[in-house]
């Protein structure tokens, strides 16, 4: 999508929703763009928001369920189960394409 100068450092920036083969987002000032690392590199993702920070027991994972889109299944490592929530633990290493990421 893009890059950022992160305190002297250039990172990639991902679009997470086309990523995952969504409709690619349009950035806007709610927009929030999640430092993460895979390995040695470092890039950024484009999201909608970021609501929490979790810390998930063993007990509270569970195995992907089947879903309508592969390329969303793909990306998906696991779900985790909280009081009357469930979210999607994302594959980091599967966001960027192998090329791209030998950029970063």
């Amino acid at each position: 999508m893009g890059v950022i100068n992160l305190r002297g450092t250039i990172l990639p920036i991902i679009d997470l929703s086309a990523r995952l083969g969504l409709p690619p987002c349009e950035p806007s000032e709610r927009h929030v763009i999640i430092v993460v690392q895979v390995e040695d590199k470092i890039f950024g993702l484009l999201v909608d928001a970021v609501s929490d920070i979790l810390d998930v027991g063993p007990d509270q994972i569970r195995q992907v369920p089947e879903m309508n889109s592969s390329q969303a299944k793909e990306f998906f490592k696991r779900v985790i189960v909280i009081e009357d929530r469930i979210i999607c633990e994302v594959a980091l290493d599967l966001m960027v394409p192998t090329e791209e990421l030998e950029a970063a």
